[in-house]
């Protein structure tokens, strides 16, 4: 063989393998924590973190002006991330999972799609998913904290995700580092109308867009390290925070605080075609979290399962006219470790809407971690001192069943429309599809969490046996946005049903309610002593205790010494902190601590903990 034959095959030997390289993109996932999109300059020019490496992104690539979590905490937000499929229809968005909970049949969660496709899929390296860890086989080529795209064999399409902890709620728990200049000075910050104004908050702002820039320099190294590696012209990368911001009143809460977030998609020169408008584009059009993966499958040419909740909003057929079409978001909060408060939050086009299942309950409800936030502690004593406007106070006061926010005019949802006659029609239409979504689903919490461990992880088949269950009990629950007269025959027919959790919801319908469902107390009364459910018997309790027809506390007691189950102990003692801090009920830490209960595993622990007086256990004053 001649030298320009050798000359010539090592050539097209070289171009084989780069049309290989090139056969399908690369896709990184730079992912940071607790982190809305409010506080970037990107989206808020005059008082956002300035974050160089992201506004680079965004100049080379799409700015999504209207991205969601689909939940406002990690665990349930990044199930719905790799798995594709809303939390309320597997389980998976209660926070921590107590019980794991399985796929549905024949779905896998996504990454295993792409590297049965031929990438490398790389996660450094946190999962935090509710999943058992069945499904995670076969997901990862590497999940560690060295994990590195760089491992792949030569040539291989690689997908990693690369997530920064820095903005973590955790990490303003304590100061900066005495001398640490923040990059906006505290006086100079904007904060939220519902938060007051104090030092110590001014301070917290400060940090946490201080540290918003730090991070924002993290994400420079990797994209200095793919550039440098000459992969950033086949490189699609997604940034995007993982849920709402770490200050109080965003983690945790489905409010669009809690979940809207940053989404900057960096464009490859050498895949502008799998986009459908140029660098630099900002786009209208919603994008949930669930949509992640049809996304990804979708920008590597990877079939994306039907069982996938979500749509891509990249890559072919994806047209820039039909994406700014797309105008609505859905997002659920139910546990946030041991704290129950099950609200749904919908958005479409400019209006927000917030369905409050539990509407006695109050945003401040204590929990454990929350709580280790000075700002938190802060916001609470102001708020039994009365030292709060309207705005601030209302964290720690009961809400109405439903809300409506213009998110145009009101970013922070203060001013609730639902009751103003010129908003009738919109607010019509928002509960009709939010019902829709929720029996559409449907949606497990309708059975509480208790319902998961009897069928031993497998949620979805569960609730395909129960849909017209969960309608009939979704529709109990609904009564709360009628007048109580036109809804007075229904609920005394949940209160007599023979489904437990027909009774269950007709008692928590009966405590949004109040003081106007009194003719019910003495029903109530005869639930609380003798239904053989342990939790209607606490709703019932709950009610007495909230209207002040009973004193609940000795039902209480009397189903907790029953209780042998920690989820649903837990859930219990939920009733208990509430009836405590909101009414007034006065429990005696000596019988906490001499209980059986109390010795109970799990999140148990935490709501003993703050009834013996630990963890700033003072009350909290609602209406």
């Amino acid at each position: 063989m001649s030298t320009v034959t050798h000359a010539l095959v090592a050539v097209f030997t070289l171009l084989a393998g780069v049309i290989q390289a090139a056969d399908r993109p690369n896709i990184v996932w730079l992912t940071t924590e607790d982190n809305s999109a409010c506080w970037y300059r990107l989206y808020n020019p005059e008082h956002g973190a300035p974050m160089p490496n992201v506004e680079r992104l965004a100049k080379e690539g799409l700015v999504f002006n209207h991205a969601y979590a689909n939940a406002p905490v990690c665990s349930a937000a990044r199930s719905t991330i790799i798995s594709g499929v809303y939390g309320p229809r597997t389980g998976a968005h209660f926070h921590r999972a107590q019980e794991k909970v399985k796929m549905p049949d024949g779905l896998k969660l996504f990454p295993a799609y792409l590297r049965d496709a031929g990438y490398y899929t790389t996660n450094n390296h946190k999962q935090d998913y509710n999943y058992e860890k069945s499904a995670i086989i076969g997901v990862w080529d590497e999940s560690s904290r060295k994990a590195s795209y760089r491992k792949r064999k030569q040539g291989q399409p690689f997908f990693h995700v690369q997530n920064y902890t820095m903005t973590h709620e955790g990490q303003i728990f304590n100061d900066l580092p005495v001398g640490t200049r923040t990059i906006i000075d505290p006086a100079d910050v904007e904060l939220f109308p519902y938060h007051p104004d104090t030092p110590l908050m001014r301070k917290k702002y400060a940090q946490y867009l201080h540290l918003n820039n730090q991070v924002d320099a993290r994400m420079g190294q990797l994209i200095d390290d793919l550039e440098k590696d000459g992969e950033l012209d086949d490189t699609f990368i997604f940034h995007y925070g993982d849920h709402g911001g770490a200050l109080p009143g965003g983690k945790g809460y489905a409010h669009n605080d809690g979940l809207q977030v940053a989404m900057v998609v960096y464009v490859p020169k050498n895949w502008q075609h799998l986009v459908p408008a140029e660098r630099g584009t900002r786009i209208d059009g919603f994008v949930e979290f669930v949509d992640l993966s049809a996304t990804v499958l979708n920008l590597a040419g990877v079939e994306i399962p039907e069982q996938i909740d979500g749509e891509p909003f990249l890559g072919k057929g994806v047209t820039l006219d039909e994406l700014n079409q797309r105008d609505t978001t859905f997002g659920y909060a139910d546990r946030f470790d041991e704290k129950y408060d099950q609200v749904r939050f919908l958005r479409k086009g400019r209006y927000t809407y917030w369905r409050n299942y539990q509407p006695f309950n109050f945003d401040g409800l204590h929990n454990f971690y929350r709580y280790k936030q000075p700002a938190f502690r802060e916001w609470r004593d102001l708020a039994q001192a009365g030292k709060l406007n309207e705005a601030q106070a209302a964290f720690y006061q009961t809400r109405p069943p439903e809300q409506l926010f213009d998110i145009e005019k009101d970013p922070h949802e203060i001013n609730n429309l639902a009751d103003d006659p010129m908003f009738a029609q919109v607010l019509i239409e928002m509960r009709r599809e939010l019902q829709s979504r929720i029996r559409s689903l449907p949606d497990v919490s309708f059975l509480a969490e208790t319902a998961l461990t009897p069928c031993k992880g497998d949620v979805v088949g569960m609730l395909e046996e129960n849909r017209v269950r969960i309608s009939r009990l979704a529709a109990i629950a609904d009564l709360q946005l009628s007048p109580f007269p036109e809804a007075r025959s229904r609920i005394d027919h949940a209160l007599n049903a023979k489904d437990p959790m027909e009774r269950y919801w007709g008692l928590i319908t009966c405590s949004a309610f109040g003081e106007q469902a009194g003719d019910f107390s003495e029903k109530a009364r005869q639930l609380a002593a003798s239904d053989p459910n342990r939790l209607v018997r606490t709703r019932a309790a709950e009610f007495l205790g909230l209207t002040g027809a009973a004193d609940p506390l000795p039902i209480l007691l009397k189903v907790l010494d029953e209780c042998k189950d920690p989820i649903e102990a837990n859930l219990i003692l939920n009733t208990v902190v509430l009836l405590r801090d909101n009414a007034g009920m006065d429990v005696d830490p000596t019988i906490v601590r001499q209980s059986d209960w109390s010795k109970l595993k799990g999140l148990v622990k935490h709501r003993v903990e703050y009834l013996c007086g630990g963890g700033a256990s003072e009350k909290t004053p609602t209406k």
